[in-house]
């Protein structure tokens, strides 16, 4: 037992100059954090990292529903052109290579968005591949 708890003492002393290994958990909410740092601070570059070239996103406007492509969304964002936008991760749900998160988007006397995503793993990285999103208007109170 007492060269058990040294080996994993001397292990654990060697690998202090190592950088920390990222879990997969923190791999995708870096990805998601490109996507709302982005968005907010004006960083087109963040965005082609997260998303898949592929990349559309998908909302219902007067019932009927409306596709827009990654390349569009990239293109209203201008290079450092900050927006109000405030957003947090609500979940995050990881599978081997597939992941699904929730994402919760405060712009601040308009509206909040609601995002899901769906976001996959290959060639070991991880991509936002899909993004459905509801919205809603602030209250006047919460204006």
């Amino acid at each position: 037992m007492t060269n058990a708890i040294i080996t994993i003492l001397n292990t654990n002393a060697k690998g202090t100059n190592k950088a920390p290994v990222k879990t997969e958990l923190d791999e995708v909410t870096a990805v998601l954090l490109d996507y709302i740092e982005g968005t907010a601070n004006g960083q087109p570059e963040r965005l082609r990292k997260a998303f898949h070239p592929n990349f559309n996103l998908y909302t219902v406007a007067k019932d009927t529903l409306w596709t827009r492509s990654g390349e569009q969304y990239i293109a209203n964002i201008k290079v450092g052109e900050k927006s109000n936008r405030i957003g947090r991760i609500i979940s995050i749900d990881i599978e081997k290579d597939a992941a699904i998160a929730k994402a919760e988007i405060v712009v601040p006397n308009s509206r909040i968005f609601t995002d899901y995503f769906l976001l996959l793993k290959y060639k070991g990285t991880w991509k936002i591949v899909h993004k459905s999103y509801s919205w809603r208007e602030l209250s006047k109170d919460s204006r």
